[in-house]
């Protein structure tokens, strides 16, 4: 090793390197890459295109960071990959940067856990504390909330979302929008309850769970339409101040549904 980068790496002498950061052997990095303090490189990474990394993030052996988007419309432009801190990143992962079509950033928050073998589209926003199972396909454009789960093999087609505290089963295929707190499995996708487990971890109260719990009966058992599911749940909100947060979360995300949701 030569410092913290190991000398058979191929690094640019443009890119921005903490000095604590490690560069693992035959790793490639561009020279419009910074990584930040304490991050790891693995063996045979490939790092390229203008990507920045944060602090404390590990990326195991044969990943591909920042390459260029998988899109014909793609002419080249400067878009970019942004990844924050104490991100684990396994084998074989693919993370791509955005287009100009979008916002031209693909964005990768803090403290998730990203499986072997996942791929994540030019144009996806990933909220933080996720985890993308082995095998997970991410479309461009697809937008993934905090603490959201999508198991293994499961495919997200292009401009979905996924919800934040949202559990999706393995071999799943999400062809529209998997609102927040619920939990979902199938081919194609399709609600079958609220993430209870998941909240009780994370310190939800049985009455923030109830009202969730009411939340999904009025929009997928009551026969509701969006819209009139969506105005009872205000009117809820008023009264249960305990959940209003959480309810304003579904809301929110209600809102701009275009691609419409999941349904049993």
């Amino acid at each position: 090793m030569a410092g913290n980068i190991h000398p058979t790496a191929v690094v640019d002498p443009a890119a921005k390197i903490d000095p604590t950061a490690v560069i693992g052997p035959f790793a490639v990095v561009g020279p419009d890459v910074t990584i930040g303090a304490g991050t790891e490189i693995g063996p045979y990474c490939m790092v390229d295109g203008v990507t920045t990394i944060g602090r404390d993030n590990r990326f195991y052996r044969y990943c591909s960071i920042g390459g260029m988007p998988q899109d014909k419309k793609y002419a080249g432009e400067p878009t970019r990959l942004t990844i924050g801190d104490r991100n684990t990143v396994r084998e074989f992962v693919t993370l791509n940067t955005g287009t100009t079509q979008d916002g031209g950033e693909t964005t990768l928050g803090d403290d998730n856990w990203i499986m072997a073998y996942v791929h994540v589209a030019h144009d996806c926003h990933i909220g933080s504390n996720t985890i993308l199972a082995n095998s997970v396909q991410l479309g461009g454009h697809v937008h993934v909330g905090d603490w959201a789960i999508i198991g293994g093999l499961t495919g997200v087609h292009q401009f979905s979302r996924v919800g934040a505290h949202s559990m999706t089963g393995g071999n799943s295929s999400l062809m529209q929008d998997t609102p927040p707190f619920v939990l979902a499995a199938g081919n194609p996708c399709r609600p079958v309850g609220v993430n209870v487990e998941g909240l009780k971890r994370r310190g939800f109260t049985p009455a923030m769970i109830s009202a969730l719990r009411e939340a999904y009966k009025i929009i997928y058992r009551r026969g509701l339409s969006l819209d009139a599911a969506r105005a009872e749940l205000r009117e809820r909100q008023q009264s249960i101040p305990e959940a209003a947060e959480h309810l304003q979360t579904l809301l929110d995300f209600l809102d701009v549904a275009s691609r419409g949701i999941i349904r049993p």
